[in-house]
């Protein structure tokens, strides 16, 4: 299936990029965010495990059960705090 997936704050700051389209055969969002870690050092660093990463699933929060679909949009972006 074909997703785009966004970055958001400092995790697009680290990716150098805001978006990407991609294919994947995984079916949820925490499988997503594993076959994303696995790319590469940087994608490794922004999504650890260990790292507080929020997650929306077509403009909506989400946990990592959350089941994909082909034209999905996810979106990874660090915990925000407002003032």
């Amino acid at each position: 299936m074909k997703i785009t997936v966004k970055y958001f704050a400092s995790i697009r700051e680290a990716m150098g990029q805001g978006s990407e389209s991609l294919e994947t055969a995984v079916g949820t969002l925490g499988a997503l965010r594993d076959e994303l870690i696995a790319r590469g050092p940087v994608y490794a660093e922004s999504l650890a495990r260990g790292r507080a990463v929020r997650m929306a699933l077509n403009q909506v929060m989400v946990d990592e059960s959350a089941a994909l679909s082909d034209g999905a949009e996810v979106a990874f972006f660090p915990p925000v705090t407002g003032g």
